[in-house]
């Protein structure tokens, strides 16, 4: 028999997925029959696989040890030397300035040099993030960034932070500013794109029309031209909705691809010039949250940007 103690970054997750994270090597089979036959209980009495986990709770499994023998195994992101560009940081979320050519999570080719590798690994040096003091949280990331794209990614230290800010991401209290070289110069110095996008897995593409169509979403995409140079044009983009490579593809449907996208444009040129990535960077966060209660409700009018990348992309911009 093993007695698991639910602590805080357990709290507030249905049984199941809390065994799925904590008992990893458990199949969920058995842990689904284990526990319509009792023999995984809470607090000592019958439960169902819904039922939501409360701080102090009792989960007592009487189940094989072998499901156990994975827990203590040593975690690969110990060895690693954080190297981190923070623009902002508290006790609950850090912002990260990500570099182009950085993946966000393991893949097939990178397990450890990722940026939630260099989370954990910094936050485990720092004393805040222990693994062996935890059953089913590690710090996680909030949002996502193509691996040849830079910018701003949001990483949670807590499960409570994970979860708010999971739940403010989905209902769109954030506003998310792009800065992107695009070739040629728009007619229209700012305005807001419509269309509909529909993503293609096999090839990890999409593709955009104007009109709704099966299988297609809708996207919206508001821009305003900073500058222009020589065929370029740096614009700051607005994602009022947040689709698989929007920005990139929505600008290439209307004759203007991103400087340095192979995907959706043509970057022989590009690359010869030394554009090796897409000229796209997730520079600035707004908070504007709809509502209240959290412990992120301070995040709520605050904007954050980072600068260092603002001032490299309009030099490179202008050479």
């Amino acid at each position: 028999m093993r007695t698991l103690y639910i602590k805080q970054n357990d709290a507030g997750q249905r049984l199941d997925k809390f065994l799925s994270k904590a008992v990893k090597a458990m199949p969920k089979s058995l842990m689904y029959k284990c526990i319509r036959t009792k023999k995984i209980k809470v607090n000592r009495k019958r439960t169902d696989i819904g039922y939501i986990l409360n701080e102090g709770d009792t989960v007592e499994m009487f189940v094989s040890e072998e499901f156990f023998s994975d827990t203590a195994t040593e975690q690969a992101f110990m060895k690693l030397t954080p190297h981190l560009d923070i623009v902002y940081e508290d006790e609950n979320i850090m912002l990260l300035e990500k570099q182009p050519g950085l993946i966000v999570h393991s893949d097939d080719e990178e397990e450890v040099n990722t940026l939630i590798g260099h989370v954990k690994a910094y936050l485990y040096r720092k004393g805040e993030y222990k693994p062996e003091d935890e059953q089913s949280f590690a710090p996680a990331l909030c949002n996502r960034i193509d691996r040849n794209t830079g910018g701003i990614v949001i990483a949670a230290k807590n499960a409570e932070a994970l979860r708010v800010m999971n739940e403010k991401i989905k209902n769109d209290e954030l506003s998310k500013f792009y800065l992107a070289a695009i070739h040629g110069i728009p007619k229209k110095k700012t305005d807001t794109l419509r269309g509909y996008l529909k993503k293609d897995s096999a090839s990890n593409m999409v593709d955009i029309s104007t009109s709704p169509r099966p299988g297609y979403k809708e996207i919206i995409t508001k821009y305003r031209v900073i500058e222009e140079s020589r065929d370029l044009s740096l614009v700051e983009v607005e994602l009022v909705t947040g689709r698989t490579h929007q920005i990139r593809a929505h600008f290439a449907s209307i004759g203007h691809p991103l400087l340095g996208d192979g995907k959706y444009g043509i970057n022989r040129d590009d690359r010869k010039h030394g554009y090796k990535f897409q000229a796209l960077y997730a520079y600035k966060l707004e908070f504007r949250f709809k509502t209240h209660g959290t412990v992120l409700d301070y995040l709520d009018k605050k904007s954050f940007s980072a600068q260092k990348s603002k001032i490299w992309f309009l030099k490179e911009f202008n050479q």
